[in-house]
Parts: structure tokens; sequence; C-alpha cells
């Protein structure tokens, strides 16, 4: 958290906000694995289906200008181990929106359980 941003978990009415923030970071195709961006009916789903996400907000408008997901690693052996994707709003990148995102998603890892 900063005096400008709010890290919390993701609310429903965030989901149109994320699809489109973490849709500009699969179109940019530098970052993550994925191809085809998510639509509208996917997106709900999609999120709803990682352990945990977190969305970044400003603390005056509510505005999401980044998010988390975390979700284990894999299976058996390694699944205390999380996996966390990132993506922040091209509009809001330069405000360490990653960082606090970062350090909201360690604590939240430890908290669920992961090691």
């Amino acid at each position: 958290m900063t005096d400008t941003t709010i890290v919390r978990a993701y609310a429903t009415d965030d989901v149109a906000a994320m699809r489109r923030i973490w849709n500009e970071v699969v179109e940019a195709g530098d970052a993550f694995p994925q191809t085809v961006p998510l639509s509208a009916g996917d997106a709900g789903d999609f999120f709803a289906d990682q352990t945990y996400c977190g969305v970044a907000a400003d603390v005056k408008t509510g505005e999401v200008l980044g998010l988390y997901i975390l979700h284990p690693n894999n299976v058996g052996r390694v699944g205390h181990i999380c996996n966390t994707s990132y993506a922040v709003a091209s509009k809001a990148r330069g405000r360490h929106i990653g960082r606090v995102l970062v350090a909201d998603s360690l604590d939240k890892g430890f908290a669920l359980g992961f090691r």
C-alpha cells in the first residue's frame, strides 16, 4: 500500500477492469504465455478459479490500476509453491504499483499456506 494505492482482494465489480488490464499485457505479447485475450464471458471464471486475486486500486477513485493472480505452481510435491502473475495498466506504470502488488502477494502466499 502507498498513500495513493491500496491492495485488496478483488470483487466481482472489478472483473471488467481486471480483464482490460490483463488483456493489455496479453496483447503486448512480451510477458504472459497466453496468446488469446480473455473474453468477457471467460474473465469471471478465470479470476474466480485462482487461489487468490489481488487488485491495486486508487485510494481516492477506486480505479483498478493493477492486479495479481496467485495459485499453486503445480500439484503433488510442488503444490506448496505458488505461482503469481502480475499486470499493471500501462497508464499506471512507473508509480510502483508492481512493487506493492509483489509485496502483498508474498504476504498473501504465506497466509494461504504456501512456503
